[in-house]
């Protein structure tokens, strides 16, 4: 009976390796996981998007100016 891992267990490995090899693992495992899977298209058959989940706001940038007043080094 085979075990299925989860990235909790690969965890401590991971810890173990050189920065250098832990970039060269993530790198390696998002290409592995890029190339698995369901495509979008699958995805998109199954569940389309609605017609206003890409509709645009009247001020669509709106939201991004808020809160960042803190960050605004002196120049």
């Amino acid at each position: 009976m085979s075990q299925t891992l989860t990235a909790q267990d690969l965890w401590p490995l991971v810890q173990k390796l050189p920065h250098d090899e832990q970039v060269r693992l993530a790198k390696l495992a998002l290409r592995a996981a890029a190339q698995s899977g369901a495509s979008d298209t699958a995805a998109y058959r199954a569940a389309p998007p609605s017609a206003d989940e890409f509709s645009s706001q009247e001020d669509p940038l709106a939201w991004e100016a808020d809160g960042w007043e803190e960050f605004d080094a002196p120049r």
